[in-house]
């Protein structure tokens, strides 16, 4: 179902209990992070947060998409999976051979419905122009800053539309905005992205590139500038199919760009290419370690507009999980079917676990049906849109339930054999990815742990007995011995009976080219931190993400008039141990 504004939304999600009103004044530097990352680590999720006094004349609602019902429910479904029915649904009728007049008349409904997500503009003002901020001035929103060493306060649900120079098309992107003045600020694309080959195309040209950025409106909009869409195809149209309604968008005040009618706030500026890049940074990001400083565009404000009755929407990453595993378990289920369609049919399911940052582990499901299939799977995934980005794949088959990770464990224990079925790539990795030894490009693995066929049984090394799948062990006591098929290393601070905790790290602080060898029909991977000089490793390490000590306390100190029922333990007293000497990053 669509929903008419963002406050509609919040109705929905007080009407279904999930979420809370907080009226104690909570500071948007550091304080609603705090309390929002106790929140969205407990039990399901916890609840989403209204955060009604925060010094300035807006409500902060964060945590909307933080636990499976609410994402569904801001996307208009009971369950994620309606979704990829729905997409399958139609693809089989548009697909399937029409013999007869009538079969081919069974699909105009269909054509209408598809007619009814495509974006539409209207001549008059919107519900997001009933303010104008001619003298824009960005303090008067409650951004956040997250946490301690970040660079300043962050705009962390930004929908940043750009154009297409050459042929007019248009992007709807999420990337981070770094406050720097009451009218400007970074614009964090990444050289991957959509707006970055925008960019690009201004500077060639020497032009001044308009941008504006919206927040707010009905939550389609918030997921459909996340979602990985091929380039040039309208984030607005995935908007419409699952709201089930189109987009009305209205024009921009100073730049000639259309938005969303009924988003809470517009930010209508401009990059200029011709100005030299800006030092962003460091941000706590959603690996659970901070993004260190980098060149970025700068982002000029020319105007600023909302609706009477604004909330501000925010989100906070950090050491998962958080809200953004909501978004990315969303994103798991709907593009799946299209995946099946355009890539690789046999692919049965998908699973890309909280643990694993969305771009460092991902587990598929195939129906299996001939040698050498789950290398030929991982390949086509690492050349398949933001897939290229994942560095390890493992592959099971037939009647596994991979989202049970008990079940998963002993189907890769019965079928892995390390030195048969590990294959190795090399190819990009996220620019977040802070293991590899050169950005944004790095190694992978390939497990392929499906049921062998004839022609894929090797004798060699099968006589290797391991007593486990896998051992955890610090480095610092490890003396060689293989015990187990992978024997994981880890810095004798990382708690190992912490099996979620340790995934992570092991997923962040490698690169598979690097750390990967055999022993004895084992692999070895050192998931220690690698500091510089150690394996020809020299760029900086971050540290992991965590509260400071006074913010902890003053969330202690006031935690019983927040109405939030009993303290939560802070999530930081957990990860304190992980963090290194320094500040963002650890010292070398």
């Amino acid at each position: 179902m669509p929903y008419k504004s963002l406050n509609e939304f919040i109705s929905r999600l007080e009407k279904e209990n999930e979420l809370i009103r907080i009226s104690e004044f909570v500071d948007p530097v550091l304080e609603i992070t705090e309390v929002t990352d106790r929140i969205s680590k407990s039990s399901g999720g916890g609840k989403a947060l209204l955060f009604e006094n925060t010094g300035t004349s807006f409500p902060v609602l964060i945590n909307a998409f933080g636990s499976e019902k609410r994402i569904a429910m801001a996307l208009g479904v009971k369950l994620l999976e309606d979704i990829p029915n729905k997409i399958d649904g139609l693809f089989k009728a548009v697909t399937t051979p029409k013999q007869s007049l009538w079969e081919k008349l069974r699909l105009l409904p269909l054509l209408k419905e598809a007619s009814a997500w495509m974006p539409s503009f209207k001549a008059r003002k919107g519900q997001c122009q009933e303010v104008v901020v001619k003298n824009p001035d960005l303090s008067l929103l409650p951004i956040l800053k997250c946490w301690t060493y970040d660079g300043g306060r962050f705009v962390t649900l930004p929908m940043v539309h750009t154009i297409d120079l050459n042929n007019g098309s248009r992007n709807v992107g999420m990337y981070r905005m770094q406050i720097f003045s009451k009218n400007s600020t970074g614009m964090h694309w990444h050289r991957h992205k959509t707006g970055a080959r925008h960019f690009e195309e201004y500077k060639k040209q020497g032009k001044r590139m308009p941008v504006v950025v919206t927040l707010g409106g009905d939550p389609s909009y918030t997921y459909a500038a996340t979602a990985p869409l091929p380039d040039n195809l309208d984030e607005y149209l995935l908007a419409g199919f699952l709201r089930g309604k189109k987009v009305e968008l209205v024009q921009c005040f100073t730049q000639p760009l259309a938005v969303p009618s009924d988003v809470d706030f517009v930010i209508e500026g401009y990059v200029d290419p011709s100005e030299p890049l800006v030092t962003e940074g460091p941000f706590g990001d959603h690996t659970g370690f901070y993004s260190l400083e980098d060149l970025y565009p700068a982002f000029h404000v020319t105007c600023i507009t909302h609706r009477k009755d604004a909330v501000y929407p925010a989100t906070i990453a950090g050491i998962p999980p958080q809200e953004d595993a909501y978004i990315a378990k969303a994103t798991e289920r709907i593009f799946l079917a299209p995946i099946r369609m355009v890539i690789a049919p046999e692919i049965l399911d998908l699973n890309l676990p909280n643990e694993g940052v969305s771009h460092n582990i991902a587990i598929l499901k195939i129906k299996k049906t001939y040698p050498g299939q789950a290398v030929k799977i991982a390949s086509a995934l690492w050349g398949a849109g933001q897939m290229m980005f994942c560095k390890a794949i493992v592959v099971v088959s037939n009647d596994v339930d991979i989202h049970s990770y008990d079940e998963l464990i002993e189907v890769v224990d019965k079928n892995f054999n390390p030195t048969t079925d590990t294959y190795f790539s090399r190819g990009p990795l996220d620019v977040l990815d802070h293991a590899a030894h050169t950005a944004g490009f790095g190694g992978k693995l390939c497990i392929d742990a499906t049921e062998k066929l004839p022609e894929e049984i090797v004798t060699d090394g099968l006589g290797i007995q391991h007593q486990q799948l896998y051992r955890l062990i610090h480095k610092s006591q490890f003396n060689g011995d293989v015990k187990a098929k992978i024997t994981v290393l880890f810095d004798d601070v990382v708690d190992l009976s912490d099996i979620r905790t340790s995934v992570w790290i092991l997923g962040n602080n490698i690169d598979i080219s690097r750390d990967c060898e055999f022993k004895n029909g084992s692999l070895i991977i050192d998931a220690t931190i690698k500091r510089k000089g150690v394996k020809g490793f020299n760029r900086p390490w971050p540290n992991a993400v965590c509260s400071s000590k006074e913010t902890i306390e003053s969330i202690n100190e006031k935690w019983q008039r927040l109405g939030l029922g009993t303290l939560i333990v802070s999530p930081s007293l957990k990860y304190r141990q992980l963090q290194q000497d320094g500040e963002a990053a650890i010292s070398q």
